[in-house]
This record gives structure tokens, sequence and C-alpha cells, in this order.
């Protein structure tokens, strides 16, 4: 009789069940603003002159917020952007944070470490708050970590300065493979957290009439032709 009341309470209330928990909505990804650069956050550029966070080849943007620095990176690759931290412009013994795009189609932020020039996965990672994101061709995310942490020799203090090595490439099956370049930019010089600054580096295709040799190559260019003209 109770298992009837029961059911006929189910029928004619509407009742459906206890509800299944929804997962919260995620926020979008807020794009990354370039016009702080240089003033309240530092940005690295490489590509095409004039590029932006959603066009340059590799761009890169740091912050101090409290006890940490929140790092941006994007890259023009469907598989992963890295970030490296040196004591040289060589590639060898650095602390390497990267994002990457997985066959789920998720980002993840990993820690890696450069032994010689392969790279090991850490699983003790730095990184909090990370937010990513797979959109028109690119990798984009946004983490923090600590600039102060306990001697580690994987994961260096941010308080001092580093060069930065910068790096993108594919992905297999959310495994990172070898960058995209040869040779990926590095920072002219040592980096530090605590001065912002906007530089940009021309990428190859541009950098062809910026060296001091081909300027050299076309003043003899034209002076010869100018002399040889009657």
């Amino acid at each position: 009789f109770l298992v009837l009341v029961f059911y006929l309470v189910i029928m004619y209330s509407g009742y459906t069940g206890y509800p299944f928990p929804t997962a919260p909505p995620v926020d979008p990804f807020a794009k990354i603003r370039v016009d702080d650069c240089g003033k309240t956050k530092g940005c690295f550029r490489y590509g095409k002159p004039g590029c932006n966070a959603e066009t340059c080849d590799y761009f890169l943007s740091y912050r101090r917020i409290g006890a940490d620095v929140e790092f941006e990176l994007s890259a023009d690759t469907d598989g992963w952007v890295a970030v490296g931290f040196s004591s040289d412009k060589k590639m060898g013994g650095d602390d390497v944070m990267a994002c990457v795009h997985d066959d789920n189609g998720r980002v993840r932020i990993q820690h890696f470490y450069n032994v010689g020039q392969w790279a090991k996965e850490i699983q003790r990672n730095p990184a909090r708050d990370e937010e990513g994101v797979f959109e028109n061709n690119r990798v984009t995310c946004r983490f923090k970590r600590p600039v102060y942490v306990p001697r580690e020799e994987t994961i260096v203090d941010l308080h001092l300065s580093w060069y930065y090595l910068f790096a993108w490439g594919p992905a297999i099956q959310g495994s990172i493979t070898r960058h995209d370049i040869d040779s990926p930019p590095v920072s002219e010089r040592v980096v530090s957290i605590y001065k912002y600054e906007d530089i940009f580096m021309p990428s190859a295709a541009y950098q062809t009439f910026s060296s001091p040799f081909c300027l050299l190559l076309i003043v003899a260019l034209t002076f010869y032709l100018l002399m040889g003209t009657p």
C-alpha cells in the first residue's frame, strides 16, 4: 500500500527523483591584454612586427601578484607552448613550464626539467590557478607560480634573474615532441620579474633586412649600381 501511495505521489506531483549535481559553469578564457605590456606586466613577442597575443608566433607575459608571478603564454601551434628559466642561453638544466594540448581538447600545465636536450616531466608542479584554451589553432594558457620556493634543483626562485627560453611545437597524445624551430628564441639578457618591458623579437621571416650584414650588403649593392650607371 505504501509503495502504491509513493508511486501515485510521483505520478501526480511531477517528482522526478533527486536532481543530479551539475558541474559549475566554466568562465570563458579571458583574452590576453597586450596594452598592459611594459606597464603592469612584462611581455615578449616573437613574430611579425606589431603582432599581439593572438597573432605572434609566440607570446609571453609575466606580472607579480602578491607572492606569485602570473604567466600568460600563447603560440601558433596545436601542441604545446613553454617557457624555460635558464642560467645561460642554452638548453640543459632548465626549469620549464609548458602548456600542453591533449587529445581530449584540454590544455594542461605541466612542469619539466631539461636534461641536456631532453625534457623530463617533474611530478612536483608549482603551477596553480591554471587555465588554458585551444582556439584558432593556438594554444593559450595562464597560470601562477610562487616567486620563492624551497631550494630545489628543478624549480628556480623567480626573484632571481634568468634567461627565458621560448619554445613551442607539436604534441602526440598529449606528450610534447621536438620544438617547431631548430633555434628557438631566447631573451637577449636575463629577465627580472621586477622590471616590466615590452620586447619584440622578429621571427626569421622578418630578420632578413634588419641584420647589420644585410644592411651592409644593400648599401654595397646600391653603391655598385650607382657607380656603374653612366
